[in-house]
C-alpha cells in the first residue's frame, strides 16, 4: 500500500511502498476513504511528543471503509466507520473500571502507537470504531474533522459546565465546530484569533460569534468559560484574566508550551483551570449524534495522500480556516 510515514522527528513526512497491514484478533482491516490532519499530528512530527514507534505513519481522523471483519462481526463488511485517537485500552485499570478510559494508564493512540491513516489501509480495534453517520449527511471528507476536533471540542464544552459566556481561543478545526455546538445551545460565543487574522474573525462570526478578536484583545464583556485549543501556554493567563468569577479556562490540547507564572490574584474568586484528556467511546456516540442534529458543517480544505507534510506546514502557518482532510 501507500503510505506517508515520519522516520525521525524533526524530519519531512516521505512517501513509502508498505506491506498491507494484517489485522490481529479483534481488529479489522480498512480502506482509508478520508484522515483528517491534527495539531497532534504535527505535535508528532516535530517532536513535541513521542511516538510510539518509527516509522510510523500518522493520522487518528480515520474514515474507513471495512474491508475485513473481526470474528465476532463487531462492523458489516463495507461498513463506513470512524478511528478516533484512541485506539485501544486495557479495561482493567481503575479509570477503565470507573468509565474514564480516557484516562487508561496502558492506552495505546491511533497515529502514535498504532499506525494510523496517512495511507490507503489500516487497522483498528474493532471495539474502537465509531459507527459514522449518514454518507448523505456527512461525506467523507466533511466527517473527518468530527473524529478528534469534534469530539475533544464538545469534551471541552462539556467540562465548562453551563456557561453562558464561552471563549475560544485558537479558531481552528476544533473551535469551528465547538462555536456552532455552542451557539446551537444558545450560548454566547466569543473568537480570539491569531492577532490581525480579520478573515478568520469574519469566519467566526458567520458561524455566529457573538464577538470575535485577536488573542491579544480583551473580550467586551468577563467570559464565563475560556477554551485554549491553540498550543501556547502563554494564552492561560489572557484567559484567566478574561474570565469573571468562578470560570474555567479548559485546556483543550494533548501538548501545550509551558504555562508562564501568573499573580495568584488572577485565579482567586474561584477560578478554574482544568485540562482535556483524550476521549471516550461514549464521547464518541454522543458527539456523533449530536452533530447531525444541529447540523454542524465542517469547513475542509482537502490534499491527496502525498501533500500530507504540505498539509502540516499549511496547518503550522494557519494558512487554510476550518480543517484539512487527506483524501487517499
Amino acid at each position: 500500500m501507500r503510505a506517508i510515514v515520519l522516520d525521525a522527528p524533526g524530519r519531512p513526512l516521505r512517501a513509502a511502498k508498505l506491506p498491507d497491514p494484517v489485522p490481529g484478533p479483534g481488529e479489522v482491516l480498512l480502506r482509508v476513504r478520508a484522515c483528517g490532519v491534527c495539531r497532534t499530528d504535527l505535535h508528532l512530527r516535530d517532536g513535541e511528543l513521542e511516538p510510539g514507534h518509527l516509522p510510523l505513519v500518522l493520522g487518528h481522523q480515520i474514515v474507513g471503509e471495512v474491508l475485513r471483519p473481526d470474528a465476532a462481526g463487531t462492523h458489516a463488511l463495507g461498513a463506513r466507520v470512524g478511528v478516533p485517537w484512541l485506539g485501544w485500552t486495557c479495561g482493567e485499570c481503575r479509570h477503565c473500571r470507573g468509565g474514564r478510559e480516557n484516562l487508561c494508564e496502558r492506552a495505546r493512540f491511533t497515529g502514535r502507537d498504532v499506525d494510523g491513516g496517512f495511507a490507503e489501509l489500516a487497522v483498528a480495534d474493532a471495539r474502537y470504531c465509531l459507527p459514522l453517520p449518514d454518507a448523505a449527511v456527512y461525506p467523507d471528507l466533511q466527517v473527518a474533522p468530527l473524529l478528534c476536533g469534534g469530539l475533544i471540542g464538545h469534551r471541552a464544552l462539556r467540562m465548562a459546565g453551563d456557561a453562558e459566556r464561552i471563549g475560544l481561543y485558537g479558531f481552528g478545526a476544533a473551535a469551528h465546530i465547538v462555536c456552532q455546538v455552542a451557539v446551537h445551545e444558545r450560548r454566547r460565543v466569543f473568537a480570539f484569533t491569531r492577532p490581525h487574522d480579520t478573515e478568520g474573525q469574519a469566519f467566526a462570526r458567520r458561524l455566529g460569534a457573538a464577538w470575535a478578536g485577536g488573542t491579544d484583545d480583551a473580550p467586551p464583556e468577563p467570559l464565563d468559560a475560556a477554551l485554549v485549543f491553540a498550543p501556547a501556554g502563554a494564552l492561560v493567563p489572557l484567559a484567566l484574566r478574561a474570565l469573571a468569577r468562578g470560570g474555567t479556562v479548559v485546556c483543550a490540547g494533548i501538548h501545550m508550551s509551558d504555562i508562564p507564572s501568573f499573580p495568584y490574584e488572577d485565579l482567586w474568586q474561584e477560578r478554574t483551570i482544568r485540562s482535556v484528556a483524550n476521549l471516550t467511546r461514549e464521547d464518541g456516540a454522543s458527539f456523533l449524534a449530536l452533530a447531525p442534529r444541529i447540523p454542524v458543517r465542517t469547513r475542509v480544505t482537502s490534499y491527496p495522500l502525498d501533500m500530507a507534510e504540505q498539509a502540516l506546514q499549511d496547518l503550522r502557518a494557519g494558512a487554510f480556516k476550518g480543517a484539512a482532510v487527506l483524501a487517499p
